[in-house]
């Protein structure tokens, strides 16, 4: 079985291609059966967000899986094959599980480190389970990507940085204010950005919103959306002594706020600083404020330097990430390998277990009329035997799984020592082989 993925993303396709291929919960459902229904394909997981949508499936031979998934795409798309390959991506076994672990872990996404795409890795496994589409394989893969997703996030910063400007305009203002409980923000301009920046502000503590607009019904609509007040924009210097945060996003076409504007409001508040965050272009505020004592300004080129410093630090959080990512790659491929000796395992144990109940019920029948606590001390002697004498085999066939040579060595000799044959072997694979969450997990579940 080859684990096979493809798709595509924000780097390798626009969004007008991106969006053929996008997925609603119900065309996931529509979808998964039609390639369930194809032969060899035995789990499929869809991931299906604004920047990606990526297919997982299990295949029983590599060539004809990639072949299903193109035609399914096509398919899908309403594109040639000719129009989609120039987009998409193809890969299979450990290119795919480590290229699934960067997703997870925020190294794949536009924005380096975002978080929101491990709770979609999550929703897609879980919808996946639900309806029954995965498989052992794939549910067992993408547990391990969620535990990376969620080892990355907290034994690294990468996320602890703010790389957006409303996200930014909030870590200034913590800067400089602390707690910002009971702090105050006047709005200039009530577009998107500005709408963003007083949501982050909000919810980080802010109490006091004023909303000044050209449109006094736009900023009617901004300033109730946060419990504020609405004005007019020629009324926003009226308010600004009571301001502890200005956020200025108009289409001026030039400065709406001066220095003698801002000179006698610095020396009304005397200790009590302001921050001002001018995020147009062209600029509202006259960058000669900045001289001000108690004053703190910053324009859209500040605050993209300030990402800059914060993407440079999640760069470098990300090289942790990497080791993290090896690790689970590391520890999934084992428990993967470890699926090869799993059926000569179950064999071997259910053969000891057959010749111990035969004896058990021999010696019983011997023994005639006993009490229960000592039939019970008869079945539990009999299988302390048996564990006690398969536990050496069976743990040196686990720990040889990664080693193809010495593992076929030591299956062909249990094989031949104990009568194994492979009937017997592939009836008695286990059916929950794969849903433990790691190597470990499963065989301490399923052997002593």
């Amino acid at each position: 079985m080859v684990v096979i993925s493809l798709g595509l993303n924000h780097k390798t396709a626009p969004v007008e291609i991106r969006e053929k291929l996008a997925m609603s919960k119900t065309q996931i459902m529509n979808n998964t059966n039609k390639l369930k229904s194809i032969e060899g394909i035995k789990g499929i997981i869809i991931l299906s967000t604004c920047n990606r949508t990526e297919l997982y499936i299990t295949s029983k031979l590599l060539d004809d899986g990639k072949q299903a998934l193109l035609e399914f795409v096509s398919d899908y798309s309403n594109c040639s094959l000719e129009q989609l390959l120039p987009y998409i991506y193809l890969k299979h076994d450990k290119e795919a599980v480590h290229h699934l672990f960067r997703v997870s872990s925020g190294l794949d996404s536009m924005i380096l480190g975002e978080s929101q795409i491990l709770g979609q890795v999550q929703d897609a496994y879980d919808y996946a389970r639900e309806f029954k589409i995965s498989n052992n394989i794939l549910n067992t893969l993408f547990q391990h990507a969620i535990t990376l997703g969620k080892r990355v996030r907290t034994e690294t910063l990468i996320d602890r940085q703010s790389v957006s400007i409303s996200s930014t305009a909030v870590d200034l203002a913590k800067q400089l204010f602390g707690d910002l409980e009971g702090k105050s923000v006047l709005v200039l301009g009530a577009g998107d950005t500005s709408e963003l920046t007083v949501r982050h502000l909000v919810a980080n503590g802010i109490s006091s919103v004023i909303v000044a607009n050209r449109t006094y019904d736009k900023a009617c609509n901004l300033a109730n959306e946060f419990g504020g007040k609405a004005i007019h924009l020629d009324d926003f210097p009226h308010h600004l002594v009571n301001a502890d945060i200005v956020i200025s996003c108009t289409a001026a076409p030039k400065y709406i706020l001066n220095y003698e504007d801002v000179l006698p409001i610095a020396k009304q508040r005397k200790n009590d600083p302001i921050l001002f965050i001018d995020i147009a272009v062209p600029r509202d505020i006259n960058p000669k404020i900045a001289t001000l004592e108690n004053i703190s300004l910053y324009d859209v080129d500040d605050l993209h330097l300030v990402i800059q410093q914060h993407l440079s630090e999640r760069k470098k959080e990300a090289i942790k990430a990497e080791f993290i990512i090896k690790e689970e790659y590391t520890k999934f491929f084992k428990w993967l390998d470890s699926l090869t000796v799993v059926p000569t395992i179950v064999a071997l144990k259910n053969k000891a277990d057959a010749i111990k109940d035969k004896e058990l019920k021999r010696a019983l029948r011997k023994l005639g009329n006993i009490s229960e606590k000592e039939k019970k001390a008869v079945h539990s002697l009999a299988n302390s035997i048996v564990n006690q004498l398969l536990h050496q085999p069976i743990e040196e066939l686990k720990e040889c799984a990664q080693d193809i040579k010495k593992r076929n060595l030591y299956k062909e000799t249990l094989t031949s020592m104990f009568k194994l044959d492979e009937t017997e072997k592939n009836i008695l694979i286990p059916s929950n082989i794969g849903e433990a969450s790691g190597y470990e997990k499963m065989y301490k579940s399923r052997f002593p």
